[in-house]
């Protein structure tokens, strides 16, 4: 199994002296190719900056961190902005998707700012809108997209760069339990096909049998890990 991601013994501080704020202690774990691995903990227990850490949007105070074996711990801003352009895709509360552009410009809006705005990244574009069946809404605006549909094109978003992490915050927050649930298997099912690694904070209990793992974060401290062992199957839910 190929570790795509690796937290090793990371803390992150805020302030200092009487004043610091331990957000994350001592946290280790990793995440594998193919895995999907659901971060759950109560509010301010350091979810938030465990996943601004994955995506390289800050770096530790103390540990490493390794992303597709490459140790990214202590990068100078213009890489990180690069690592995140090259590796990782994200995917937030509400879809972020920019009001006067089309479902297909938000997907070709990556390509461009990673300067790679080609016919490939057109025919990318259309295969991942066609894969999570949005082809029919392509060239619409999001005012005109349910929330459900909106998410979707923020799931096509993240994979344009073919990212080898994903992350997600709350990816369900703003959706009924029915499309919440959709694209939590949509994001499961590219995790697995793809090989990727994926990591989702979410306060939603009945997406959690989805996930493979479910790591419980409480200040700061990672606490208990629950789900699946490696290799085994998820429970089967009698419906299937």
């Amino acid at each position: 199994m190929k570790t795509k991601l690796a937290f090793e013994d990371v803390s992150k501080q805020y302030g200092t002296g009487d004043n610091a704020v331990k957000a994350l202690d001592h946290v280790s774990f990793h995440v594998n190719e193919g895995e999907f691995v659901a971060i759950v903990g109560p509010s301010g227990s350091g979810k938030s900056t465990l996943l601004s850490i994955a995506g390289v949007l800050l770096s530790p105070s103390s540990g490493r961190l390794i992303l597709d074996g490459q140790d990214i711990t202590n990068l100078s801003a213009k890489e990180m902005t690069k690592i995140r352009l090259d590796k990782i895709g994200f995917v937030f509360q509400t879809s972020n998707l920019v009001p006067f552009l089309t479902v297909r410009d938000q997907l070709l809006l990556v390509a461009e700012i990673a300067k790679k705005r080609d016919k490939e990244a057109e025919q990318k574009a259309d295969e991942l809108l066609a894969h999570l069946g949005l082809a029919h809404r392509r060239n619409h605006y999001p005012e005109h997209l349910s929330g459900g549909e909106r998410q979707r094109v923020a799931i096509a978003r993240a994979w344009m760069n073919s990212p080898e992490l994903i992350l997600a915050d709350e990816p369900t927050a703003s959706l009924d339990s029915k499309r919440g649930r959709q694209v939590v298997e949509m994001l499961a099912d590219e995790v697995k096909s793809r090989r990727k690694a994926a990591i989702m904070v979410t306060h939603d209990e009945r997406v959690l049998d989805l996930c493979d793992r479910v790591l419980t974060i409480k200040d700061g401290k990672l606490i208990a890990t629950a789900g699946m062992k490696a290799g085994s199957q998820p429970l089967q839910h009698s419906h299937h």
